[in-house]
């Protein structure tokens, strides 16, 4: 077990269990009502500290930076709930449900913990304490707010093709036939003369005409790539701290609640 002296060392440390896995962080120390010696610590675990767990410290070890339980880390995590806030008292009630979850006989436990000698964890020394060790420590909760990366979605590119219908005016040509006549002149007389003077004849004109021709070729337009860049947000953490407060009742001057 731990002894008093031990205690500033374990608050606000690591708790871990008998395999070396880290339950959480030691928030109070319970004494016993009797003794006065360490008998519970409480254990924040869960995201950012969000439940507290009660651990019998009898057997446990102050191990380098950090308190070491001989129990499971899902046992502390599924011990019963204990009201925290009586004012640094666990009731019978609470106490039995303890021992109960941590497979501890009640009266063994009890009887084992009063054996004379080192056998008797809960005996101790029961020397009259010196006055200087009777003041009170007054203690705060800080908190302490962390943050954790998680994965919130998943970004891929995929291609795939689309038809899409297209319009584009270009302009055509085409031939037609236009009949020339033109009247007999000086000019063209012997032309005109030169002929049969009456006779059937024929004369063709090929005709040409333009129509649009569609080709498709495919070209590079672009390069995609994904990537990822970071946004700094200001987000507000709320809690609830507790404190304690140690008030004085001196005769002649009344209640001094100082802070």
């Amino acid at each position: 077990m731990i002894t008093r002296e031990q205690i500033p060392t374990v608050l606000d440390h690591p708790v871990h269990d008998a395999e070396g896995n880290k339950i959480g962080e030691a928030k109070h120390v319970f004494l016993d009502d009797v003794t006065g010696h360490p008998a519970w610590v409480s254990v924040k675990t869960g995201l950012f500290g969000t439940s507290e767990s009660f651990v019998p410290i009898q057997d446990a070890t102050v191990v380098e930076d950090h308190l070491e339980v001989p129990y499971a880390k899902d046992t502390v995590k599924d011990a019963p709930n204990v009201d925290v806030d009586s004012g640094g008292h666990l009731s019978e009630t609470e106490e039995h449900r303890l021992y109960e979850h941590y497979g501890i006989a009640w009266e063994e436990a009890w009887h084992q913990a009063n054996q004379p000698g080192e056998g008797g964890w809960a005996r101790g020394d029961t020397s009259t304490p010196r006055s200087g060790d009777e003041a009170m420590t007054r203690s705060e909760e800080r908190m302490h707010v962390g943050t954790e990366r998680r994965e919130t979605g998943r970004a891929r590119l995929r291609k795939y093709v689309v038809t899409e219908e297209v319009q584009q005016t270009v302009p055509v040509r085409h031939e037609e036939v236009v009949v020339e006549r033109e009247p007999i002149t000086d000019a063209n007389a012997d032309q005109a003369l030169s002929g049969p003077e009456i006779s059937e004849a024929e004369h063709e004109v090929t005709l040409h005409a333009e129509r649009p021709v569609v080709e498709t070729e495919a070209v590079p337009v672009e390069r995609v790539r994904l990537n990822t860049e970071e946004h700094v947000e200001e987000e507000t953490v709320r809690g609830r701290l507790r404190k304690e407060h140690i008030e004085a009742d001196t005769p002649g001057r009344g209640r001094d609640t100082g802070r």
